[in-house]
């Protein structure tokens, strides 16, 4: 006997003994269960066995218990369990586009646990759905959905309580929703989507609007600002907003993502993170912030906030004078003897080892309010800590108490001036009441920076991190994008993370190596990442830009640059740079790309960008010039049955001598036309900027041409 839970997309045959026997589309009759399975549906998971028979039968270590039965009462399910003497209630919500798996409950009766006096059962974890399925073409395991162009099953949580995961066993991939203890045990809900390929993103957004989630479907439909590359800054003020609008309209960005320290006051990197205080450009009023933001907006760009909303600074007052109680110690220790304050030896009960040791910056400890560094310490009793240095972080120094429990602060492992804060506390809502005073200054979208530095579990807290955030703002941002992220993060980060800085002479190799790497594991999510953050610095080339927009627009990603004001003046090709930017976010703008022009960026081979001499654009494959002169730069294209050179000097204005008559430059490209000198033989190039020279020669000699160039005068200024 089985029990058949449908709805009128999908059936889900569940049999008696509780393992799966069917999971079928009803459209397309596809059957999607991996049938010779015989993994049960639920399971439980205890410490250790606690039934006292049990316990003495059985080893005391972790211990998985398999549902081996299931009954249907009132439309819920009675799961039971081998040898484990209780049984779980699990809810079946029916909607018209998904099944949820809710546990409400345990039915245990107290004496089979021979008088123990723990809270019935002592249950660490419960599998809500176990459910093995075939292999399918794609999986994104953000999402944790297999599909391919026919269909889709999909095991999201409605919450970020349940830990939701997937792994292969055999021809099979197995998808999984557990509820812990430790997180959310009653009341953990996962919810099962079999859809056709095309109605996922529907089926997902009933969901998220059934349980009020973060619209991450409704985000991810937005296109025209999602994948829209990003002006990113670190100093815009009320100041200088004006050059810096400028600046991202000469390249073209439609999206300007403002770094905190251009809006909050800072000591060192992160110090004063916490305290949030506006910047003297301000003048501490909320309203001046809106004002330079409306200005931007004014100018057709869409401003978003990048914040870290884990980290607490040392120097800011959650920890000078006295170290707040929620900041997050990763190991507690008990004081073996009091302190007093002169003390440099701190006596615990257990052993340090694994305590910080390699590392100055990290050896922190913390008792009550107060901050000590220490050099070392024991690892055989008795226990202490050695050159311990009082009031660490201008913390008030006090006397401490025997059995006093303290122990180490998360310390930023990325050598920041900043420890992380107690996500099991309130103060991470504390934090999310003042970022929103900032967002809702007026701004569109977020990001999420820092979002690694939580407590463990790391799949529940991430993500719930992020959303304590989210749900203080005003309003939902358009999209955000973060710097980790977890699987309910789904509904909340749009955008998957942006790629650190590349310096120029690796930047084309780093390209490839991540974010082209990342991009079809991201689209197997349903989403994009960032192909930046790409530094601005005094080298960036066009070529560097080109490379790397044209691989983010392959796959339909947006860039971040990172403005830097001084190196755009230091720069002799920022003119240039800027140019390929623009070009590259209009045909984005436009959706002049089609999938075919897609398709062929994908591969290694290096595209660039044209404007014709009729205004049009035109997309060509070109490839760089080996061995020319030091500082000029060279590619080749072929178009209209032509070989052309497009070429500039990486410094100071120069004329080149190339060896090669019957060169000239084109007026047919970007609707210039430089005038070109012939002297023995030779033309006489300006290289000052981007130029295009062609000849009816063919590739080789064109190429030969430029490496046998020489500078022959300074251009004219």
């Amino acid at each position: 006997m089985s029990f058949l839970i449908e709805n009128d997309i999908f059936s889900l045959c569940l049999g008696k003994n509780a393992v799966a026997k069917s999971l079928r589309l009803k459209q397309t009759d596809e059957e999607l269960l991996a049938t010779d399975s015989e993994i049960p549906f639920f399971s439980v998971t205890q410490e250790r066995p606690y039934n006292n028979e049990i316990k003495l039968i059985h080893l005391n270590k972790e211990t998985e218990f398999l549902a081996n039965r299931v009954s249907m009462e009132n439309g819920k399910l009675i799961v039971g369990f081998d040898v484990a003497p209780y049984e779980a209630v699990v809810e079946i919500n029916i909607a018209p586009t998904y099944i949820a798996f809710t546990l409400e409950g345990f039915r245990v009766a107290p004496e089979h646990y021979g008088g123990i006096l723990t809270d019935t059962p002592p249950v660490l974890s419960f599998k809500i759905v176990s459910l093995p399925i075939r292999e399918k073409t794609y999986f994104g395991e953000w999402l944790n959905v297999a599909w391919d162009e026919q269909s889709a099953v999909c095991l999201l949580s409605t919450s970020p309580h349940a830990e939701i995961d997937s792994k292969k066993h055999g021809g099979t991939r197995i998808l999984i929703a557990d509820a812990h203890r430790d997180i959310l045990m009653q009341g953990c809900t996962a919810a099962l989507i079999v859809s056709e390929k095309d109605k996922l993103m529907s089926a997902i957004a009933d969901v998220e609007a059934a349980y009020d989630l973060p619209r991450g479907v409704e985000s991810r439909n937005n296109t025209d600002k999602i994948n829209a590359s990003i002006y990113w800054t670190e100093d815009i003020t009320p100041e200088n907003v004006d050059e810096h609008i400028a600046n991202a309209k000469r390249a073209g960005f439609r999206m300007m993502l403002i770094y905190y320290t251009a809006l909050l006051k800072t000591d060192g990197f992160g110090g004063l993170l916490g305290d949030y205080d506006l910047r003297d450009e301000y003048n501490g009023k909320i309203e001046n912030l809106r004002l330079m933001l409306d200005k931007i907006k004014a100018a057709g760009i869409t401003p978003g906030f990048h914040f870290l909303h884990t980290y607490i600074g040392l120097k800011s007052r959650y920890v000078t004078p006295v170290a707040d109680h929620r900041l997050l110690l990763k190991r507690h220790l008990t004081l073996a003897a009091p302190i007093g304050t002169e003390d440099t030896e701190i006596y615990i009960v257990q052993n340090p080892i694994n305590c910080p040791k390699t590392y100055a910056h990290t050896r922190v400890l913390q008792f009550g309010g107060e901050m000590i560094t220490y050099e070392g310490y024991t690892d055989s009793a008795p226990y202490k800590f050695i050159g311990c240095k009082r009031g660490a972080f201008h913390t008030t120094v006090t006397e401490h108490k025997a059995g006093e429990i303290g122990g180490i602060p998360e310390i930023s492992e990325f050598g920041f001036e900043c420890a992380y804060l107690d996500q099991n506390s309130d103060l991470q809502d504390e934090i999310a009441q003042k970022l929103a005073r900032i967002y809702n200054a007026g701004f569109a979208f977020a990001y999420f920076d820092g979002s690694e530095g939580t407590n463990a579990p790391f799949a529940f807290h991430i993500a719930n991190a992020q959303y304590r955030v989210y749900k203080a703002f005003d309003k939902a941002p358009i999209f955000c994008e973060g710097a980790a992220k977890t699987h309910f993060s789904w509904h909340i980060l749009s955008g998957a993370n942006a790629f650190d800085v590349f310096k120029t002479d690796i930047f084309k190799s780093m390209i490839d190596a991540h974010p082209v790497h990342e991009a079809p594991l991201m689209q197997r999510n349903f989403t994009r990442l960032n192909f930046g953050w790409w530094d601005y610095f005094e080298d960036t080339r066009p070529d560097i830009y080109e490379y790397g927009m044209s691989r983010a627009a392959a796959w339909d990603c947006p860039a971040t640059m990172m403005a830097k004001l001084n190196n755009f003046k230091k720069n002799p090709r920022t003119d240039d740079n800027f140019e390929v930017l623009r070009r590259w976010e209009d045909v984005r703008a436009r959706g002049w790309l089609t999938e075919k022009q897609k398709e062929m960026m994908r591969c290694g081979q290096e595209h660039i960008l044209l404007i014709n001499g009729d205004g049009e654009y035109e997309l060509l494959p070109y490839d760089q010039i080996e061995g020319t002169p030091e500082g000029l730069y060279a590619f080749t294209f072929t178009r209209r049955d032509r070989n052309y050179a497009v070429y500039w000097y990486q410094g100071e204005e120069k004329n080149f001598s190339v060896p090669i008559t019957e060169l000239v430059c084109e007026e047919e490209i970007d609707g210039k036309r430089t005038v070109v000198l012939e002297s023995n033989g030779c033309t006489v190039l300006p290289a000052s900027h981007r130029r295009y020279a062609s000849t009816l020669k063919n590739k080789a000699t064109l190429e030969e041409a430029f490496r046998n160039a020489v500078v022959i005068e300074e251009a004219s200024k």
